[in-house]
């Protein structure tokens, strides 16, 4: 069964799919995250050793850091990077990460939302959801199952 569960503010287009991943804690791609695994190494942060690859990764925000697009950009290049990425306040610096990825490789779908605090706190670690930042709307669903008007 699909049920959309928000609307969402589309920052980077795109369509992408997977289990989500979600903290309470702000989070740097600086310092907190291993490009080269897709591993959260701050062990301080409650998702310690847990991996962001292919997830829909959900964060209230970031800390703040600018070379965050550089680890973004290097994970995507080792294939470790989220499938998606979710928060209530977006970093325009995430946005420049994917960006610069999408002009250097091929095949580069990371979509980025922000969704009102009330969606955000609706979503946990283990829900499988669909981003469609293209319409503005995130689901949730059963892996393998298709969205309404998809083909």
């Amino acid at each position: 069964m699909q049920r959309e569960i928000a609307l969402c503010q589309p920052v980077v287009a795109g369509v992408s799919e997977g289990y989500a991943l979600v903290s309470s804690e702000p989070f740097s791609f600086w310092g907190d995250l291993d490009p080269k695994t897709g591993s959260i190494i701050n062990p301080r942060s409650s998702l310690f050793g847990e991996s962001v690859k292919n997830r829909v990764f959900v964060y209230p925000g970031g800390r703040g850091s600018s070379t965050t697009s550089a680890i973004l950009l290097e994970a995507i290049r080792c294939s470790n990077a989220p499938c998606a990425i979710i928060n209530m306040q977006v970093e325009p610096i995430i946005a420049i990460g994917i960006l610069v990825a999408q002009e250097i490789y091929d095949n580069v779908v990371l979509p980025v939302a922000a969704v009102s605090e009330e969606a955000f706190h609706r979503l946990q670690t283990g829900d499988y959801l669909l981003v469609d930042t293209v319409v503005g709307k995130l689901y949730k669903r059963e892996p393998g199952q298709q969205v309404k008007g998809q083909t």
